[in-house]
């Protein structure tokens, strides 16, 4: 594997969860204006993608194989812990 494939490789396996992440963070600004009013879109969706990240690299460790349900899951779950804990600091 070159570096070029490895950059792809890397990209692609923490791709999910950044693009959830920023989904998600258009969400919450569209659905709970008001609890998220004064938070930046930016905010959310980076400490959504370092939560999914994080659920991704556990996912990783636990059962040694990207792509499972179940690293799905946890991916979801780091996504709305970070979001949640950061709108809910506020």
């Amino acid at each position: 594997m070159d570096p070029l494939d490895a950059v792809w490789h890397f990209g692609n396996l923490f791709l999910p969860a950044w693009g959830v992440a920023a989904l998600m963070a258009l969400a919450l600004k569209l659905i709970w204006r008001e609890t998220v009013a004064g938070m930046r879109w930016r905010t959310l969706a980076v400490w959504g993608g370092l939560g999914g990240t994080m659920g991704i690299a556990a996912a990783l460790m636990l059962t040694g194989r990207d792509g499972t349900m179940a690293g799905y899951g946890l991916m979801l779950l780091g996504v709305t812990a970070a979001q949640w804990g950061v709108s809910y600091k506020r």
